[in-house]
């Protein structure tokens, strides 16, 4: 897509900037004016004065909105974004392009009827974006994205957005992964989200609702369909196949609702490459179009679940070094591959970390000796079935049937437990029912560090932890865990080593 060229001097926001500034003030005061409006009517005397304070704080967030958008001004300079805004207290910011790390543009519904998106500018490790235009005719947030893509070639004391002379040449475009409409349903088919989606609408019905009304409901309900279905007098078996049919049409209930959210999240998923800056768009309703550059990704994490391995697939994700959001911004850029082959995922992988061999050749095994420590954490079942022995009988001591299975999984986690370091890069790579590889470039690691527990102490082994910018809480930790001793010191020195000259370098 073309973009054309940025006026001179300052700009101001979309002449209906106001309008969703508006709107974005109102979500956060709307349960506010409800009470004051709907509830706080007491009378003829309280009614007006209700509609006189609901007038008024209308009010003010429309001339809130009005002046943000009277008073915001930014100029794209050779080196530079410079942003002015505010009337009483005046601010001036001077954002380098080197130091936008990541370029986000929002189009809601919306924003798509009006032609127009938001912007947001982050940065590494903040909290809240470097900028935030609320909002932008569509081709000048496409131009800004591109005028900082190329901010960081400009040539020094040249500023090109004061050259209306010269056209903006036609960045050059690289489909690197697109997810046409059966790979989006089978993402939705092994996730989770519908499952999310319900618990968290009946955590807002506890919210908004007395807890013991939902209670009530819950529990009148389910003693009318007990009574239907024991007035039906249906056998054991009968009762237990309607049991069945009914958990597994709640299943494919959640799974469709999974397959909904995932069309409307990851529908038109494209990642490209565009000036060597990365670039994801996706969204059915709202279109969210997030870049990057390759040197802001600080870790991979590729991802095998149980679903994943019965329809072939994986899932590939990165860290960045930009802000950590937890809206559809922040992990717009996450997912590079929500869901592939393992063929594609590989390739993306070679191609973007060309001198970074994948996969290893060789993998150095953490010694199976070992593995019954995995299975430590399920020791906590023999209290609970001791106490739970005192009410239940004998029969609670069926509980510790469960250590079997954590003994069996803890040696097919073991088993699959390996590292290795080649080239520029190390990998770490571990799970069983759920299969994880991650990966991180030797000169992205930020800090090391080897522990030992009172265990680790007693039966001679170690653990090392790794950690890069921007990694997610939910990814798999960088660490190498029940290493020799031996061998988790002398992979310490040679990292810790590898750290120490980088740090001359700067």
């Amino acid at each position: 897509m073309s973009t054309p060229d940025l006026e001179t001097g300052e700009q101001r926001l979309h002449p209906l900037s106001w309008l969703f500034v508006l709107l974005q003030q109102a979500r956060q005061f709307f349960i506010p004016l409800v009470l004051v409006v709907f509830f706080g009517q007491r009378g003829d005397r309280e009614d007006g004065y209700a509609n006189l304070a609901s007038l008024g704080a209308i009010g003010v967030l429309v001339a809130i909105s009005v002046l943000q958008y009277l008073t915001y001004r930014y100029r794209l300079g050779a080196d530079a974004i410079h942003i002015r805004s505010g009337l009483l207290e005046r601010s001036w910011r001077d954002i380098p392009y080197a130091r936008i790390h990541n370029v986000a543009l929002h189009q809601s519904v919306l924003h798509r009827m009006f032609g127009v998106a938001e912007v947001r500018l982050e940065s590494a490790g903040g909290a809240r974006p470097e900028a935030q235009m609320r909002v932008l005719r569509l081709d000048r947030a496409l131009a800004l994205e591109q005028r900082v893509r190329q901010g960081t070639h400009a040539t020094p004391g040249i500023d090109a957005s004061t050259d209306g002379t010269t056209p903006a040449a036609e960045p050059s475009v690289r489909t690197l992964l697109r997810l046409p409409v059966p790979e989006v349903i089978r993402l939705g088919l092994v996730s989770n989200r519908g499952m999310v989606v319900v618990a968290a609408a009946f955590g807002v019905l506890y919210q908004v609702f007395p807890q013991r009304s939902v209670s009530n409901f819950i529990t009148n309900n389910g003693e009318v369909a007990y009574r239907y279905v024991h007035d039906l007098h249906p056998g054991m078996a009968a009762t237990a196949v309607a049991a069945l049919l009914l958990l597994a049409a709640l299943l494919l209930a959640m799974r469709a609702l999974s397959v909904l959210l995932a069309l409307v999240q990851y529908h038109g998923f494209t990642l490209s490459e565009i000036e060597r800056r990365l670039t994801v768009e996706r969204g059915l309703l709202t279109r969210i179009r997030t870049s990057t550059t390759r040197r802001r990704i600080q870790a991979w994490t590729l991802r095998e679940g149980f679903l994943h391995r019965c329809l072939r697939r994986r899932r590939l994700q990165v860290d960045t070094a930009a802000s950590q959001q937890h809206d559809d911004h922040g992990r717009a850029f996450r997912d590079v591959a929500p869901i592939a082959t393992p063929q594609a995922c590989d390739d993306l992988i070679a191609d973007l970390l060309p001198h970074a061999a994948w996969p290893p050749a060789q993998w150095t095994p953490v010694p199976r000796a070992n593995g019954w420590r995995l299975a430590l954490p399920s020791l906590w079942l023999l209290p609970v079935a001791a106490m739970a022995s005192w009410h239940l009988g004998p029969w609670a001591w069926l509980l510790l049937a469960w250590w079997p299975w954590a003994l069996f999984s803890a040696y097919r986690q073991i088993a699959r437990m390996g590292w290795s370091v080649e080239g520029e890069r190390i990998v770490v790579r571990g799970g069983w029912w759920d299969r994880w590889w991650r990966m991180a470039e030797l000169d992205k690691l930020q800090a090391l560090r080897l522990s030992r527990s009172p265990l680790d102490r007693l039966f001679g082994t170690a653990s090392l932890w790794l950690d890069t910018a921007g990694a997610q809480a939910s990814a798999p930790p960088l660490r190498l865990r029940l290493l020799p001793e031996a061998q988790a010191q002398a992979l310490y020195e040679q990292l810790g080593t590898r750290l120490a000259r980088r740090r001359l370098r700067w």
